[in-house]
């Protein structure tokens, strides 16, 4: 594990390990939390969000679920503790609304804060601080289908304390955007007592140029690919059972030995990470995330939630549980959280949770 950046995903996939797993070619990237769950919904469901019903925390999971989104106009607020187990007083905050206009169009804008751990020796640690402000457009195309963009401002600042072979690390500054789509389609029973939807999700998140330290420590943005589907079923109105399911891949160069990947052109980077995998074919599917999760309503006020994640071994090995629950109140108003479980007991990732609180009219 390297020393120098623990910002760049080197501690959290070793510390996920307990420190006793060898990692094997597990991409560095910069802004990382820019691809970690940030509400409890989703926290509770997998980490999946991508097909499920819209709400506040679209413009996160796929931009194009906004117009799913309830009411005319939603917010929602997220606190999530950052491997408490091991660390103190690291968080991730997530912040956002929407607001929706004529014609199937829908605007909103985020907030997303990660005070990061940076080490500077080892085993010293301080603290660095990650944001990123987004602003979203949505579109309904048609009965079934939406898609929508956002554009975002990243900054990573490691707290100006890293001196890396004698030159002090600066905060690093990119522009990035995202692009969704989404699917819906929708049946009921001659008396409507049973109705079922089926959804489908596609985003390209985080896309946009490296992310530059100085003294040439120079890294890609987390850009994902994700791929979901989910079904939803109601009977007399009063129970209702979302399942989802869906795929992930980071579209990063993959490590090699030796050899200095980040220094790749930032568009050829992308196609390559399809390919460029020292295993072949093989690697390339190790590289697939997997997240899956179930949620059930009763008369749309309690909610309980389950889900799993899992990531190869050989990829950072990250593999846990999750469950949660929501209430809604007073028509506009929501709570829900979320608690992890990780599949090693002895796991960084122990006592995580998330809590959020949303409204919508």
């Amino acid at each position: 594990m390297k020393a120098t950046l623990l910002t760049l995903a080197c501690l959290s996939c070793a510390m996920t390990n307990g420190f006793t797993q060898t990692i094997y070619r597990v991409s560095e990237t910069a802004g990382e939390f820019l691809v970690r769950a940030p509400d409890a919904r989703a926290g509770g469901m997998g980490h999946a969000g991508t097909a499920t019903s819209g709400d506040a925390n679209s413009a996160f999971w796929n931009v194009g679920k906004l117009t799913d989104a309830p009411g005319n106009f939603g917010a929602s607020a997220t606190y999530s503790p950052w491997m408490p187990y091991i660390m103190n007083n690291v968080w991730l905050g997530y912040a956002t609304g929407y607001k929706k206009l004529g014609k199937g169009q829908v605007v909103g804008a985020s907030v997303q804060y990660f005070n990061e751990p940076v080490m500077i020796s080892v085993p010293t640690l301080s603290s660095g601080e990650d944001i990123a402000l987004s602003g979203s457009y949505a579109k309904q195309l048609g009965g079934h289908f939406s898609a929508g963009v956002t554009l975002k401002y990243v900054s990573s600042n490691l707290g100006g304390n890293v001196i890396v072979s004698g030159n002090t690390l600066k905060p690093a500054r990119a522009v990035a955007g995202d692009i969704g789509f989404y699917y819906k389609s929708h049946s009921s029973d001659v008396d409507g007592h049973e109705n079922m939807t089926w959804t489908a999700g596609a985003t390209l998140v985080n896309i946009g140029p490296k992310m530059s330290y100085g003294a040439g420590y120079e890294y890609f943005l987390p850009t994902t690919l994700r791929l979901g589907g989910g079904l939803s079923y109601t009977a007399n109105g009063q129970h209702k059972l979302n399942v989802t399911a869906e795929a992930g891949k980071l579209l990063v160069p993959t490590p090699v030995p030796g050899r200095n990947v980040n220094q790749k052109p930032y568009l050829e980077g992308i196609l390559q990470s399809f390919s460029d995998a020292p295993g072949g074919f093989k690697e390339e599917m190790q590289e697939i995330v997997v997240s899956m999760g179930a949620e059930y309503w009763y008369r749309n006020r309690f909610a309980l939630r389950g889900g799993y994640h899992a990531e190869n071994k050989e990829k950072g090995n990250r593999k846990f549980f999750t469950t949660g629950a929501g209430v809604r109140f007073l028509k506009h108003y929501s709570l829900d959280f979320a608690y992890l479980i990780p599949t090693d007991p002895g796991s960084a990732m122990k006592n995580m949770y998330k809590v959020s609180a949303s409204v919508d009219f």
